[in-house]
């Protein structure tokens, strides 16, 4: 099929950046005549064509040089020039557009497909405010979840001119079903990771429990919850606890004493998650909200057990390959530290399993199943509430 894929962010940059980096390469590759409309390109990308909204002379303007929202604009117009030029079988939308590449869509008859990276965005506010309240860090923290009602307008936008909304995980999908979207109009597909040259085997028994964070330091993340509980279990009597990612200032002060405990080491970010996941046995990831986290991915391909809440979005089989916990949990969090700290032959067990099940998690594997998602948006029907094949 041909496709315009609109990125109004620097394709291949850390983040949503890399996700999208990722489905244009497995795309292309899967035969797709693929042409990227960005706001600017991280790292070379296999595609038809490429076109950069905001660089000048080869050089790219920050967003912020023109105002956030504007540069949104300004980007979306000229996406619509492009899908009425390219008249293309497929529209496939990363926010924050205003609407116009999403009509241009319709307009020439192609399917409009509105990638949804994180919970319906009312509901993803609703979360974050009530949990930076609880925490009462209301006037210390903001992060890019704070309300802002001229993104949801903007995004209204989209969602109401797009045949289909892409929710990678059933948290998503939940989430735009609450809001009032009708099933039909809701296709799964997922995200995946990149297998690395290093052979990695299943964690051996014989020594303390190792557990790793991976995330931006801020309470939508949840790691508050993850030190409660790594504090609470006896995995931190021996075991250690790395917190791999940047910091929001007034979250790590509300958290200084925990993030000072014997056995937890903050490292700030790191650009090799790989081999940290490789040294770890088991990842936490209590997220309050979540669209489907890539280090759920990332964690499986190096053999690392996940121990996630069930809005992280993950990809596995409770109890095979990981342990899922309701948000906010604390005590079941702490309660799979423990087991798995009490059973070495079991952490072997669920390692091993891991690694079973990472083939089926590559970001080839995503795109085809992101290809059977622009067929069923192209037919004359999409099935209702219908979940693309594996």
């Amino acid at each position: 099929m041909r496709v315009v894929f609109s990125f109004p962010h620097v394709l291949g940059a850390p983040g949503i950046g890399w996700t999208a980096w990722n489905q244009v390469e497995g795309l292309t590759r899967a035969g797709h005549e693929v042409h990227v409309v960005a706001a600017g390109l991280a790292r070379p990308v296999e595609a038809a064509s490429v076109t950069l909204t905001l660089s000048v002379a080869g050089r790219r303007i920050p967003h912020r040089a023109v105002g956030r929202d504007r540069a949104f604009v300004w980007h979306d117009r000229r996406a619509a020039r492009r899908v009425r030029a390219l008249r293309p079988d497929v529209v496939h939308l990363w926010p924050l557009g205003a609407g116009a590449a999403a009509t241009a869509g319709r307009e020439v008859g192609a399917a409009v497909m509105r990638e949804a990276p994180n919970t319906h965005t009312a509901h993803a506010w609703r979360v974050v405010a009530a949990e930076v309240a609880r925490l009462g860090l209301e006037d210390r923290v903001r992060t890019a979840h704070t309300a802002n009602a001229e993104h949801l307008r903007m995004e209204q936008a989209e969602w109401d001119a797009a045949t289909a909304i892409l929710a990678p995980s059933e948290p998503v999908a939940d989430s735009f079903r609450a809001a009032g979207f009708a099933d039909d109009r809701i296709l799964r597909h997922r995200y995946g990771y990149r297998p690395g040259s290093r052979r990695v085997r299943p964690r051996a028994g014989d020594r303390p429990l190792r557990a790793v964070y991976v995330g931006l330091g801020e309470p939508r993340k949840g790691l508050h919850h993850a030190l409660a509980a790594w504090k609470a279990s006896t995995a931190s009597r021996a075991g250690e606890l790395t917190v791999v990612g940047r910091m929001l200032p007034g979250y790590a002060e509300l958290l200084r004493d925990d993030l000072g405990l014997p056995g937890v080491r903050t490292v700030g970010f790191s650009d090799d998650v790989a081999s940290v996941l490789a040294a770890s046995d088991v990842l936490l990831l209590p997220t309050l909200e979540e669209g489907s986290a890539l280090v759920t991915y990332e964690a499986q391909g190096a053999g690392c057990i996940p121990l996630v809440s069930s809005a992280a979005g993950a990809d596995f089989e409770d109890g095979v390959h990981g342990f899922v916990h309701t948000p906010g949990d604390v005590d079941a969090l702490r309660g799979h530290l423990d087991v798995l700290d009490a059973d070495p032959a079991l952490r072997t067990r669920m390692s091993a399993a891991c690694l079973e099940h990472a083939p089926a998690l590559t970001w080839e594997v995503a795109a085809a199943r992101l290809g059977e998602a622009y067929a069923l948006a192209r037919g004359s029907e999409v099935p209702r509430g219908h979940e693309v094949a594996a």
